[in-house]
């Protein structure tokens, strides 16, 4: 019996590509270890059945009450991985399927049937995957027809599996029952579990059995009549997976689900964990679905309320501290503002200070340079003056090789001196500049009758030969 198990899910794990041994076992215990059964379930290869089984048809036959069951738990279940189901009713097909020997004849056609349905799959994914590629690649270039076309395909390549298999069960579902139905979500179960929390309203979850015989008289009936369909969308937050499909398997696992048509109520817990608040096994009717969910919804009521009321004061509370931080951070930058700029103030009268300091002892050091300058330039000037003094000598007396010289300053003043008649006219200007009556040097000798300017020319030349000699009267020009 090991070597037959162990051969089974070694030809499973070959024909669906599945790695996971522990996966595959789930999957075969599932099916009764039917090899056929499991692979058509999994590849949604229709199974050849040699005998139908009995078919419960609740909207005519209406049967005894323990056809359907009901449950309400408050027990947590841990959050769904992505996995696969087959519904129970297939694996109990198995006790009126065909015989051992039937299907080891039968084995290798289902297995290269569904392995051509494998490969078909494979390469339908793969031209999907390219076109959309494509479409990407030429959207984003600018060849694409549209900018819609071009945001579509960026978000079929970037959709997850899973969001992919709701998307996919949502459009299945409207086009097989219409539009008046629950509106599920087409986005993963956690997803709408996160969702379901942040509206503070229950999550519906219907898990869909294509196969099952009653589900779609369930679906067209109940699931989809405008009553129904009004209150669960009024009051649950809906998320539904076809149990073929990854999601919808382990959701059935999660959730235990042993008859279908299967619908639960539940909300998030915590740890990631969800509570099973109401489960449906069976098909039943509108209005006793509708009793049901109210019933639930009443139930939960209260934790719902209070779950919200906890939520709005935790949001007071953080908008609260979110305005207390805001106005302690406007208080702490308006402070911090003040003390930039008092010390930018300070910083700047400090500045001026130590500019206007430096500027006077700039000032002070220019005056005591000029000050030691004009007592350099007066000590020269007295230098010079004595010495050309000392030049003069001894005024000479009276006689025949003597010059007499009268001089007249601008202010009236007169000077008188004799010379000898070889004495320069140079001797005549150092002569006036001892006599200290001018404030400038830049100044000429000038006679009137006739005008004649000793100038700068003449300065090597004798009073005689300058035509002064025995006497002279000049007077003192300022030069311009």
């Amino acid at each position: 019996m090991g070597d037959d198990v162990a051969d089974k899910i070694t030809y499973f794990q070959a024909i669906t590509g599945l790695e996971d041994p522990d996966l595959c076992t789930e999957i075969l215990q599932a099916h009764g270890w039917n090899l056929e059964l499991a692979v058509s379930a999994f590849t949604g290869t229709p199974t050849p059945s040699h005998s139908t089984p009995p078919s419960t048809d609740y909207y005519h036959n209406h049967p005894d009450p323990d056809h359907a069951s009901s449950s309400t738990a408050a027990t947590a279940a841990t959050a769904p991985d992505i996995s696969l189901l087959q519904d129970s009713t297939l694996a109990n097909n198995n006790n009126n399927g065909p015989g051992l020997a039937w299907r080891l004849i039968t084995l290798p056609i289902s297995v290269i049937s569904a392995s051509l349905g494998l490969v078909s799959r494979a390469i339908g994914l793969g031209l999907w995957a390219a076109g959309g590629i494509l479409s990407y690649s030429l959207g984003a270039i600018g060849i694409a027809s549209s900018s819609r076309n071009s945001d579509s395909s960026t978000r079929l390549l970037s959709v997850s599996p899973a969001a992919s298999e709701a998307l996919g069960f949502v459009a299945a579902f409207e086009r097989d029952y219409g539009s008046v139905r629950p509106n599920f979500l087409a986005e993963p179960f956690m997803d709408a579990l996160q969702r379901s929390r942040a509206e503070f309203k229950l999550l519906f979850v219907y898990l869909h059995s294509p196969d099952h015989p009653d589900t779609q008289l369930f679906c067209q009936r109940t699931l989809c009549s405008e009553v129904l369909s009004a209150f669960v969308n009024e009051n649950f937050v809906s998320w539904g997976g076809s149990i073929r499909a990854s999601e919808g398997f382990k959701m059935s696992n999660s959730l235990k689900a042993s008859r279908f048509p299967f619908s639960a109520v539940v909300m998030a817990a915590t740890n990631q964990r969800i509570a099973l608040l109401q489960q449906v096994e069976g098909p039943r009717s509108a209005e006793e679905m509708l009793v049901l969910l109210q019933r639930v919804l009443e139930e939960s009521s209260p934790v719902l309320v209070s779950a919200r009321l906890e939520a709005e004061e935790r949001r007071n509370n953080m908008r609260l501290r979110e305005e207390q931080d805001a106005a302690y951070r406007a208080a702490l930058e308006a402070d911090q503002a003040r003390e930039r700029q008092r010390r930018e103030e300070q910083e700047r009268l400090e500045k001026e200070a130590a500019e206007a300091e430096r500027k006077l002892k700039e000032e002070e050091e220019a005056r005591e340079r000029e000050a030691r300058a004009a007592a350099e330039r007066e000590a020269q000037r007295k230098k010079i003056l004595e010495e050309k003094a000392k030049s003069l000598g001894v005024e000479p007396a009276k006689g025949p090789n003597v010059t007499q010289v009268l001089v007249r300053f601008p202010m009236g003043e007169r000077k008188e001196r004799r010379f000898h008649s070889d004495a320069t006219i140079q001797t005549l200007y150092d002569f006036v500049d001892t006599l200290d009556c001018l404030n400038s040097e830049n100044y000429s000798l000038v006679s009137n009758f006739p005008r004649v300017v000793f100038g700068k020319d003449k300065l090597t030349l004798s009073l005689k030969e300058a035509g002064l000699h025995p006497q002279a009267s000049l007077f003192v020009e300022l030069n311009p």
